[in-house]
């Protein structure tokens, strides 16, 4: 068992794109954790979407062996954490397994909204925190520009940051010898009860359900008998292990450790993440504190394309709440479309993400609905209760007010940039709140509806800065709001999946907006089609698809004209009749596509 003193456990927070997951590879190549053929850049981006999209999206755990300048050797836990808003639960869960953190900055962009929520996280986790300033062999890099603005802005000392180039392996030594002299090292007593903080699990088709733990007080060795607990679910440990990143078996695993174990886990959920595991026959007298759960800010129904995809798609949810548990969903049926899902998401780029892994990971196709928030609905009657889904919305005259979440929302920006995004908060609805600024740069709060940002505020606010703009947000409040269902109905049927709720100044516009845009997506058919926007019984937009043309007429050469009316008669009939009883095929594209709003 290794001595708590020579353990350092630590996680790498930052903004997106400051290096996180490229420092993690020099970590792990100056300390052997591969050999040279083994390594990939951001080899701990181990899914296919994170490599194509260039983002982290879960939070990897690597132990590394290294012998510092004094001669000791040490045991570093590292965990590399994603950077966007919409993944803040993986980083909260990682910094609770951990005791100190090393702050990435880039020497050239300096700090960002998600640099600062990042760091408030570390610091409610009571961390020691190191600061290091990355790319500063770019020559935009302005290291001391950006120390005092670490300074300035965060409040924390900068004057010993460390300057390293992740990239070019500049700096790497001494990011290694800090960790050991400036991170405090775990408490744990090996002699207590187990407790072991459940900090993430996954689903392995070989292993089953594979759980990584942090021990905090006794140990885990094969063979013990565990109890989870939260569910007091009681299992039988088959291995023990780490990850260096690839897994590696031992016979125990001690205080202050980080690791892996199975132990034949079959249902899914009796994996709680946060829960403590214990000894069955020795338990802890108290439970850890855990996690706070997610709260789900996004909300859209997903259903089987094929109805006989049902289980599958209820079994691969499971599988996958394992692995993400911010993510959420309860059984829904909807009268167009069958049985299937609502779902809950931290934001909309997570709701791609969820959507793309079920599609890839377990081959199923999958038809989306509008993404909406939770609105409270208060009723005439006194009653009052919360609307997922806006086809479920009641008649109006039922309805006394309706409440939408609102939220504190921090944008930094480069100060050329401000007035266009002061813009785009006001035309979103927004209140500012405050304005201060850190050098050239801005420091913007806004109170916004999260209904406004939801869908494509931030691809907005990064197009309208040139990737300048950085933005963080938390839901504040439930506030009332002059709100109205908007119904779309393609060849005179409501399609239930585009329905959405927009502001009643806005209404008309978004209506007009997605009628257009539907009518550029969904193909032509041999019939004409009517796609309209409608509040109620009132149609407030429209747009028709032409018929595509069959030359009826082709056929005939010269001769009588009557002959050619008769034949285009025919076919405007057939047409009719088609519109009457034809089905409009509506691609599955189409359904998202037709809701990113633009403004131009």
């Amino acid at each position: 068992m290794t001595d708590l003193s020579h353990i350092r456990n630590f996680a790498i927070i930052a903004h997106i794109d400051h290096g996180k997951s490229t420092l993690a590879d020099r970590l792990i190549q100056s300390c052997g954790g591969l050999e040279a053929r083994e390594m990939k850049e951001q080899v701990l981006d181990s899914m296919d979407i994170e490599r194509e999209r260039g983002i982290t999206i879960k939070a990897q755990t690597v132990r590394l062996a290294y012998r510092a300048r004094d001669g000791r050797d040490y045991q570093l836990n590292l965990m590399d954490t994603p950077g966007h808003v919409d993944f803040a639960y993986e980083v909260s869960r990682s910094l609770a397994a951990c005791e100190g953190s090393l702050l990435v900055v880039d020497a050239s962009q300096g700090v960002e909204a998600q640099t600062l929520a990042n760091v408030y996280q570390a610091m409610d986790a009571g961390h020691e925190i190191v600061p290091v300033l990355n790319k500063i062999d770019l020559p935009a890099a302005e290291p001391e520009r950006i120390r005092q603005q670490i300074e300035d802005v965060i409040g924390m000392d900068a004057s010993d940051a460390l300057l390293i180039s992740a990239k070019t392996g500049i700096g790497i030594d001494d990011v290694l010898e800090a960790l050991v002299t400036r991170l405090p090292p775990p408490s744990g007593e090996a002699a207590e009860p187990l407790k072991a903080l459940l900090v993430d699990s996954w689903y392995d088709s070989y292993l089953g359900v594979v759980i990584l733990v942090r021990i905090k007080d006794g140990g885990l060795r094969k063979g013990a008998r565990i109890r989870m607990m939260a569910t007091g679910g009681v299992y039988q440990v088959d291995r023990t292990g780490f990850f260096t990143p690839k897994m590696v078996e031992v016979d125990s695993l001690g205080p202050g450790e980080v690791g892996y174990i199975t132990a034949g886990i079959k249902t899914v959920a009796d994996c709680q993440i946060g829960d403590t595991i214990t000894e069955d026959r020795r338990p802890a007298a108290m439970a850890l504190p855990g996690f706070k759960p997610s709260v789900p800010v996004v909300f859209c129904c997903l259903f089987p394309v094929d109805a006989s995809d049902f289980e599958l798609l209820r079994d691969s949810m499971g599988k996958l709440r394992l692995n993400d548990a911010s993510f959420e969903f309860v059984t829904e049926s909807s009268a167009a479309l069958g049985m299937g899902f609502r779902c809950g998401f931290l934001g909309l780029l997570h709701m791609e993400i969820v959507q793309e892994r079920l599609e890839r990971e377990f081959g199923l196709d999958l038809i989306t609905t509008a993404p909406s928030v939770v609105y409270q609905i208060h009723l005439t009657n006194g009653e009052s209760h919360e609307l997922h889904n806006p086809a479920d919305m009641p008649d109006p005259a039922k309805i006394d007010h309706i409440k939408e979440p609102w939220v504190k929302a921090t944008i930094m920006v480069p100060d050329e940039y401000l007035g266009p995004i002061l813009t785009l908060c006001t035309d979103r609805r927004g209140i500012q709140v405050d304005l201060t600024y850190a050098g050239n740069r801005a420091l913007v709060v806004y109170r916004l509806p999260l209904n406004e940002i939801v869908f494509d505020f931030y691809d907005r606010l990064k197009s309208i800065s040139r990737g300048y703009a950085s933005f963080d947000y938390e839901v504040s409040d439930y506030l009332e709001s002059n709100l109205d269902k908007i119904s779309i109905l393609v060849n005179g049927e409501p399609v239930d999946a585009l329905a959405f709720i927009a502001h009643r100044t806005q209404a008309e516009a978004r209506g007009r907006q997605i009628c257009a845009r539907l009518k550029d997506l969904i193909p032509r058919h041999l019939f004409k089609i009517p796609i309209q926007a409608a509040i109620g019984g009132k149609v407030i937009a429209r747009e028709t698809i032409a018929a595509m043309r069959k030359d009826v007429t082709a056929k005939c050469y010269g001769g009588d004209i009557t002959r050619k009316r008769k034949l285009l008669d025919k076919q405007k009939e057939g047409k009719k009749k088609m519109r009457q009883f034809g089905r409009v095929e509506i691609p599955q594209s189409a359904f998202i596509n037709a809701l990113k709003m633009s403004d131009d």
